[in-house]
């Protein structure tokens, strides 16, 4: 079992200067992540270091995190589509305010969004960290799953796959299936933060050596599970649960928007829209249980935020 007696994976947004002061950097691409372990507890904290630039970046940080801390320095673009893409998720949310930002000013800014009636705080980086120690992901029992971020290879070691634990127990020798592929693979060895661990539980960031598989062929949004625990499907059908209230496009047949499907970003065209219901084409295959929350972006609808919002997927297509 892991040494750690809690773990956390936190989205810092809104700020660039605040995650550098709560952890260590570490792997950077299109998101930065930053590591603090203190006194048995983990952290992990990302930044969406491309975003605004692109909105997959933001939802990915976000997608990942057991909590956010949003950072509050002006009122723009930016924060409204940060707003809106934190209302389409359902994870604690902690406003940090800057000195030039009032609470009652962001409270009716955001009114009737989930910033609304967020914990308030000024900015204070030693209160923040203080917190952080404290902080532990929810358990969630069940089959182990794992989506992976990043992946390299390890000279004498072979393919090494980062991700977060995001349910269950994962464990040394576990034969998983590497989803939404039909590869199965062994996990041959874990860490948790650069220490040796038998197994990995829920929020926990591991590096997992996998055998049967090579680097090359391993991709973000790609999910550790057992088999049997996801379907896989290159057709879907999914039910409105939260629309953006910003967004004015409508699912219009050939429309080209994108799914976001656990860590899964996927370009799909709209198909017929009936009621509540929309029927997806994604580009290629994607893993989902029935019934999981997605998000869906309009990359051409800026100005204004890039998100048609929260939709649950109720299977695959019959069409």
């Amino acid at each position: 079992m892991s040494p750690l007696g809690g773990a956390v994976t936190v989205a810092v947004l809104g700020a660039r200067e605040i995650a550098p002061e709560l952890g260590k950097k570490g792997t950077t691409s299109d998101l930065t992540l930053y590591n603090a372990v203190r006194d048995g507890h983990a952290a992990t904290l990302i930044e969406p270091t491309q975003f605004p630039e692109k909105i997959a970046p933001l939802l990915y940080a976000i997608a990942m995190a057991d909590r956010a801390v949003l950072v509050v320095q002006e009122l723009n673009r930016d924060l409204a589509e940060t707003v809106a893409a934190l209302d389409l998720f359902e994870i604690p949310v902690e406003l940090v305010l800057g000195s030039s930002v009032g609470e009652a000013e962001i409270r009716r800014a955001f009114k009737g969004t989930r910033i609304e009636r967020a914990s308030a705080r000024a900015l204070d980086v030693p209160r923040l960290r203080a917190d952080l120690d404290g902080w532990v992901a929810e358990p969630r029992p069940g089959p182990p799953l794992v989506p992976l971020d990043h992946a390299f290879p390890v000279k004498g070691v072979g393919a090494v796959a980062l991700g977060v634990v995001r349910r269950g127990t994962l464990t040394a020798h576990d034969r998983m299936r590497l989803f939404p592929t039909e590869k199965v693979v062994e996990v041959r060895s874990i860490q948790v933060h650069d220490l040796d661990v038998r197994s990995a539980s829920t929020g926990e960031r591991v590096g997992v050596a996998l055998k049967g598989v090579e680097a090359d062929e391993l991709t973000r949004g790609q999910v550790l599970a057992p088999e049997g625990s996801l379907a896989v499907a290159s057709a879907l059908t999914a039910e409105v649960d939260r629309p953006c209230p910003y967004y004015r496009g409508k699912p219009t047949p050939g429309v080209a928007w994108h799914l976001l499907a656990g860590l899964q970003f996927v370009p799909v065209t709209v198909g017929a829209a009936t009621g509540n219901r929309v029927a997806l084409t994604p580009d290629r295959s994607v893993a989902f249980a029935p019934g999981d929350a997605v998000v869906l972006a309009d990359l051409s609808a800026r100005p204004g935020p890039r998100l048609v919002g929260r939709f649950r997927l109720t299977g695959p297509s019959q069409a």
